[in-house]
């Protein structure tokens, strides 16, 4: 299956995930609703509905920031299980994650 070249890319530097935070929501306004990810041992790549993608480079799923970046989208992921090696060539999830009001907060 071929891909169509992504929309944006940026490059994760150790240490400076907020850059690439601010990275995502300034390319979510390019993108529809956040359809996938697929998370490779080296880069990140974002879909919407249309297909159309985003990529981070130089982050994967063996990096300890990744879990913070796939909820920064709504990832479903297990995260004690995210940074576990596979034999396939990436990991795919869906996203659209809804938190549910005050899950946060101790009863």
């Amino acid at each position: 299956m071929s891909h169509s070249p992504a929309i944006a890319t940026c490059r994760y530097a150790p240490g400076k995930l907020e850059d690439v935070l601010e990275f995502l929501k300034r390319a979510r306004a390019e993108l529809m609703e956040l359809r996938k990810v697929r998370v490779w041992r080296e880069h990140v790549e974002i879909f919407d509905v249309n297909g159309d993608r985003f990529d981070v480079l130089d982050i994967g799923y063996p990096d300890t920031d990744i879990v913070v970046l796939l909820r920064s989208i709504g990832t479903s992921f297990k995260p004690d299980l995210i940074h576990r090696p596979i034999e396939r060539d990436y990991k795919e999830f869906k996203t659209g994650r809804r938190f549910p009001w005050a899950e946060d907060r101790i009863l």
